[in-house]
């Protein structure tokens, strides 16, 4: 700031000196408290071994994992996948908005509708990045820095066969030991899904730097990249 003007004395320019000083260590300290309850580790986990083949043409799974944005921007990246929606599902309130949702009292959950090619990825392929690097499964509701019921893990099943391949790798994953503490993901039968709000869609491509993006969920892709190369496709598909 030019002071040629100024008439405060000396002392005074101190004391602002030192408040810019607080309010930048206080920042500090906030970011250093949000990095605590920052991205969840990605584990490196083995492929599904019950996971048959799908005769379909197209097929749908419904997962939810934590704040939809980065479960959306991961598997906006998985090869085979052609359509990615945030959305609310799970709960008993029709159309819910996502004021609604965030009360706590609908009973939805903050999830992901993805379309994909069985010919190019199988629904356990799927379900291995969502286990291993979208969220962690051993977080009952809450997901990183989100707490509430709306953030919980769920899968949402579209088939018997979906519902079979989940729980084979639930059990599977359980018996490996794959993580340090066990595995609290619901597997529920899908019901109706609700598209979240315009500005929640394709939210990570749109706002990359974004502070809650970039500590939460760009890490999810670096690790997806990093841990299942076969499965990542460089060039995300959009709504």
């Amino acid at each position: 700031m030019n002071c040629t003007n100024c008439s405060d004395p000396p002392i005074l320019h101190r004391g602002r000196l030192a408040f810019v000083f607080a309010i930048t260590a206080l920042v500090i300290a906030a970011a250093f408290a949000v990095r605590a309850h920052a991205a969840e580790p990605a584990v490196a986990i083995p492929a599904a071994a019950y996971d048959p083949p799908s005769t379909n043409a197209s097929d749908t799974a419904i997962l939810a994992g934590g704040c939809f944005w980065g479960v959306q921007a991961v598997f906006e990246h998985v090869r085979g996948v052609t359509h990615v929606v945030a959305g609310y599902t799970g709960g008993q309130l029709a159309n819910p908005k996502y004021d609604d949702v965030t009360t706590e009292r609908t009973g939805h959950a903050e999830a992901v509708k993805i379309s994909y090619d069985p010919r190019k990825v199988t629904y356990g392929q799927l379900l291995r990045v969502y286990f291993s690097v979208a969220h962690n499964p051993t977080e009952l509701n809450r997901q990183g820095p989100d707490s509430g019921p709306s953030y919980r893990s769920n899968i949402f099943y579209t088939s018997k066969e979906q519902q079979d391949v989940a729980a084979a790798y639930i059990a599977q994953l359980t018996k490996a030991k794959a993580f340090a503490q066990p595995i609290v993901t619901r597997i529920d039968a899908a019901s109706a899904f609700y598209p979240a709000e315009d500005y929640h869609q394709d939210f990570l491509i749109k706002n990359p730097n974004y502070p809650y993006i970039v500590i939460n969920d760009q890490p999810k892709l670096v690790n997806f990249k990093r841990l299942l190369p076969e499965l990542y496709s460089e060039n995300p598909v959009r709504v």
